[in-house]
């Protein structure tokens, strides 16, 4: 089964894809779901084939020595790829996003006018070692009938490569065209470069990755791009937080998944709360093996903890070590945010409702929450199925970007003969 071709001109596969939207464009909820449950049968039944090309993958990682954090986005088991497939069928679940009427109305001379939701087209994504984000980013862009040409990065080539073979052998059995699901198998920085400017057959870039990727693509596409961001995600320990509730979440945060976008990268602690509650605070910093880098007042507390330096308060670690900045008050944890955070995820933790009012008004993210881990900001745990990234943008989507955000709208207007 060899479907992915390693020598096609990326215009051609660019053509293929628009010609593959708008078939995909016009099939119903119902073909469309039953393409995801394929797809999801596939996958898990062709787990095989997708493991040993990821074992090749994990050699060149190893060998490149990729960070842990790193090899960990890169790993792929059968359980991770029943995961993958779970996805698919919720996001078979949900909604269809297109043709929903948003408003309609009639005018004075008996024109009806109706704005409805429609697949933007053709999305191209450009991401790097995480392969989830082919199955993700497949599922959510069939189901609201766009096609997607894939990008990923040259540490997961062959993985990516092996799952697209699976996806588009299911799609053969499917409504939806194979063609609808292109990759890009060249690891030549040129192919996506090419991508950047192809507006004649692209209608929006989704990067997805580290911010060196993003900025690049934001900086040079000519195609429209939805942003997605770096999570340099903050929790601020208020003077009156639970030292019950604060602990749980500050840990689960930094912990559950350090090397995610969404966890906990600094934490901001009033001074006054510090004092208070330092010794539970250092117990569990030192049984998690977080390191903690931190400020004159942080040192004066945590054993073992490393002086932070500007780099620390900027710094996405996507490992066990946290930056720790004393505050005098929220503003001051808000003003600190508003310099270094990245509009991806934060949270205060409070007992004060009016504190934490200020905060939540206050605060420019795209996610922010009260009393509650920044682990929420990711489209599963809220209910999307998959997401194909997180905008931290303002523009048409912002935050967990879900189906809806992958469609646009149109005005459809009907009448018997109006003229202006």
């Amino acid at each position: 089964m060899t479907l992915v071709k390693d020598n096609v001109d990326i215009k051609t596969q660019a053509q293929e894809a628009k010609k593959a939207a708008k078939q995909l464009g016009i099939l119903s909820t119902d073909d469309k779901n039953r393409a995801l449950y394929i797809l999801a049968e596939h996958l898990e039944a062709g787990y095989e084939s997708i493991l040993e090309a990821n074992k090749v993958d994990l050699e060149k990682g190893k060998e490149a020595g990729y960070t842990p954090a790193f090899m960990d986005r890169l790993t792929l088991t059968q359980d991770r790829i029943v995961d993958f497939a779970d996805g698919l069928r919720q996001v078979a679940a949900l909604e269809d996003p297109t043709d929903r009427v948003i408003s309609d109305w009639t005018l004075e001379n008996g024109l009806q006018v109706k704005k409805v939701t429609v697949p933007l087209g053709v999305i191209g994504m450009i991401y790097e070692a995480r392969p989830n984000v082919t199955v993700d980013a497949t599922g959510l862009a069939l189901k609201s009938g766009n096609a997607i040409i894939l990008k990923g990065g040259s540490s997961a080539i062959h993985t990516n490569k092996a799952i697209v073979e699976v996806i588009q052998h299911a799609l053969e059995h499917t409504k939806i065209p194979k063609q609808a699901v292109q990759f890009i198998a060249s690891t030549d920085r040129g192919a996506t470069q090419q991508l950047f400017t192809m507006k004649e057959y692209i209608d929006v870039l989704i990067p997805r990755g580290g911010a060196s990727l993003i900025q690049t693509v934001v900086e040079q596409a000519t195609v429209p791009v939805l942003e997605t961001g770096v999570g340099n995600c903050h929790i601020y320990i208020d003077a009156d937080a639970d030292v019950h509730k604060a602990l749980p979440i500050l840990i689960n945060a930094k912990t559950d998944r350090p090397a995610v976008c969404n966890a906990a990268e600094t934490v901001l602690v009033h001074k006054e709360w510090l004092q208070n509650h330092k010794d539970v605070l250092v117990k569990a910093l030192q049984e998690h093996s977080i390191t903690v880098h931190g400020d004159e007042a942080a040192l004066s507390v945590i054993p073992n903890a490393i002086p932070a330096g500007e780099e620390d308060w900027a710094n996405e670690y996507l490992s066990l070590h946290i930056a720790m900045k004393t505050v005098h008050d929220v503003h001051e944890a808000i003003d600190h945010i508003e310099t270094y955070g990245t509009k991806h995820s934060e949270a205060i933790i409070t007992e004060n409702n009016e504190t934490a009012n200020v905060f939540m008004k206050l605060v420019d993210a795209s996610a922010l929450y009260h009393n509650a881990s920044t682990r929420f900001t990711d489209g599963g745990a809220l209910g999307f199925g998959a997401e194909i990234g997180i905008s931290t943008q303002k523009l048409h989507a912002r935050g967990p970007m879900g189906l809806p955000a992958l469609t646009t709208v149109k005005f459809l207007m009907s009448g018997n003969g109006q003229i202006r």
